[in-house]
């Protein structure tokens, strides 16, 4: 069950709002309490908040979102309001996250990251229910994010009308191109 958003815990919270913001603000959050920063892939993300005595984490996206981790295998499904009590290696209380097993939807309400060398995530339900992953499942490398905008931004500067000019090779004679195509 999702906790309410009152309005007493937001002006006790840092909020944000806009999907860019957001986005920022919850990956920086993953990585200051040492959770793999592709944790929570949330889209359309309208709202965030945090109140840093306690803990307590809010994200609200326009809608419902299911995104499969390929690494692992499992659909995990994201509902439009998330809250959490971060703390260093974990998120408790979580509600709004649930995964799925076989033909069950499993509610999760603590994802950690195991202290011990291995640096497995665990992911653990209401019911006692637990998995183990792979850290590196949930990871998302920053600079193949920066590449793939380095290439929307040059895609789009073709779509705006501006081009880009690159000095010509010199042209091979007639009979080298010939004697390259055999």
């Amino acid at each position: 069950m999702a906790m309410k958003i009152t309005e007493e815990l937001r002006a006790k919270a840092e909020v944000y709002y806009g999907d860019e913001m957001c986005q920022e603000k919850t990956k920086l959050l993953l990585k200051e309490v040492g959770l793999p920063n592709g944790l929570l892939p949330l889209k359309d993300i309208m709202e965030c908040g945090y109140i840093e005595e306690t803990g307590f984490v809010w994200l609200k996206q326009k809608k419902k979102v299911d995104h499969f981790f390929e690494k692992i295998g499992r659909v995990v499904s994201y509902a439009p309001e998330i809250t959490a009590y971060a703390e260093k290696s974990k998120i408790r209380k979580v509600t709004g996250v649930k995964a799925k097993e076989l033909l069950l939807w499993i509610t999760i309400n603590e994802i950690a990251v195991d202290e011990r060398p291995t640096g497995k995530l665990v992911c653990r339900s209401t019911a006692g229910l637990f998995r183990t992953f792979p850290t590196s499942a949930f990871e998302v490398a920053e600079k193949d994010k920066e590449r793939k905008e380095d290439q929307v931004s040059a895609s789009s500067g073709a779509a705006t009308g501006t081009t880009t000019t690159t000095p010509a090779a010199p042209a091979a004679p007639p009979a080298a191109a010939a004697a390259l195509e055999k």
